[in-house]
């Protein structure tokens, strides 16, 4: 079943939508913070997105612009605003196609089923994860925030894949090994210190300082603090 996120301000629009679309099977989701658009899509992990040009905060623009940054998913926009100069660049922001209000519905779902086509026939959808706007990709081991793309050794891919998968729990250094060690990397323990403070380094220098924590006595965690815990 493929899912579909909407973000649309106008509730009734986007509710018009939204169930049309259910009733032809996929799954959907209408964003309702407009503050928080990329932790939905992150979240719900949506194979098309209709976007809305104006919307509280920032327009489609903006986020479209996020989306491009950490994923190739088909983007429609949906706007009264349908002249030349906004349909231009909202292709040259990275959308693919734009649909004018008001609009009909079938029209729309035709739109969409034959774009989810077009983009789905022979290619896979791109697995993200998420933590306050730090949006690892697992296809590219790249990690994005703040319109910064950094690009990840195999081990520091690894081990922040881990621990963003067990996002709030710690995890063991054993564990983080273990994970290194079944890829067919050979991490003994100092290692794995040398490269958890590399990647300490990366993510400090990034903005993202506190993001890997130690959880004395259990290992390292992302989010969540607990009991025990050093920043260092």
């Amino acid at each position: 079943m493929y899912r579909i996120l909407i973000v649309e301000d106008d509730e009734i629009i986007a509710a018009a939508m939204a169930k049309h679309l259910t009733g032809w099977g996929y799954e959907v989701r209408a964003v309702s913070d407009f503050h928080c658009v990329m932790h939905d899509f992150v979240q719900f992990g949506p194979q098309l997105v209709l976007l809305d040009l104006t919307l509280p905060f920032y327009n489609g623009y903006h986020w479209c612009a996020q989306i491009r940054q950490v994923s190739k998913v088909p983007v429609v926009f949906i706007s009264s605003a349908s002249d030349n100069m906004n349909v231009v660049m909202a292709m040259n922001m990275g959308g693919d196609d734009f649909i004018a209000k008001p609009f009909d519905l079938n029209v729309l779902t035709a739109k969409v089923q034959a774009l989810l086509r077009r983009s789905y026939d022979f290619a896979g959808q791109s697995h993200l994860l998420e933590f306050h706007g730090a949006i690892l990709n697992m296809d590219s081991a790249t990690l994005t925030y703040r319109n910064q793309r950094m690009e990840l050794t195999k081990n520091e891919y690894r081990i922040l894949q881990v621990l963003l998968e067990n996002k709030g729990r710690a995890v063991s250094r054993d564990r983080l090994m273990e994970h290194l060690w079944d890829s067919d990397s050979f991490v003994d323990d100092n290692t794995l210190t040398v490269n958890i403070n590399r990647l300490r380094k990366k993510l400090k220098e990034a903005g993202l300082e506190d993001m890997i924590t130690t959880r004395k006595g259990l290992g390292y965690q992302i989010g969540e603090d607990g009991p025990g815990e050093e920043k260092g």
